[in-house]
């Protein structure tokens, strides 16, 4: 008499993480084809550093694309400075000017923000946010997501940059 052993009704589960993608940005892919693929998102350690002489070089207030940093309130501007390698000036994939998206380092400063000056070139894979002095914000964050916000030809879409706030993978 051969003796079974009882199967397990309740196979192993498997966890899958689902992606977080907005209903809006399904419906525009269903409604164009040709919508733009998610941009490649880069892993980065993000710091922070404020317009004065010691931080950045002769002129503080002016970035690495020409543009006037307001010394009232810098943080305003949302502006970010990237390293070197990061840069299609230098072989990167980002230009002075682009929008990147930032996640990974607080409430207050993940979000939307325009690339307009350079780090020093001892830095590599890293992310400078502009803030002021009285902001009172110091830090470094590791494993900070960056990716490139691609909006379509306007003409030809109607989107706005909300949307894209579940576009980003990890």
């Amino acid at each position: 008499m051969a003796v079974t052993e009882p199967e397990n009704s309740n196979p192993p589960n498997e966890v899958k993480q689902q992606e977080l993608i907005s209903p809006r940005i399904i419906e525009k892919v269903q409604k164009y084809p040709d919508y733009p693929p998610y941009p490649e998102t880069f892993t980065v350690t993000a710091t922070v550093y404020y317009p004065e002489k010691n931080q950045t070089d002769r002129n503080p207030l002016i970035t690495a694309d020409g543009s006037r940093i307001n010394p009232k309130n810098p943080k305003q501007h949302r502006w970010i400075a990237l390293s070197r390698d990061m840069l299609a000036r230098w072989g990167g994939d980002i230009q002075y000017g682009d929008t990147v998206w930032l996640r990974g380092v607080s409430d207050d400063l993940d979000g939307q923000y325009i690339v307009r000056d350079t780090m020093n070139r001892r830095f590599t894979n890293r992310v400078d946010i502009l803030v002021g002095r009285k902001d009172n914000i110091y830090g470094r964050w590791d494993n900070v997501k960056i990716a490139r916000s691609e909006f379509p030809d306007e003409s030809e879409f109607d989107f706005q940059p909300s949307y894209y706030g579940f576009a980003m993978r990890d």
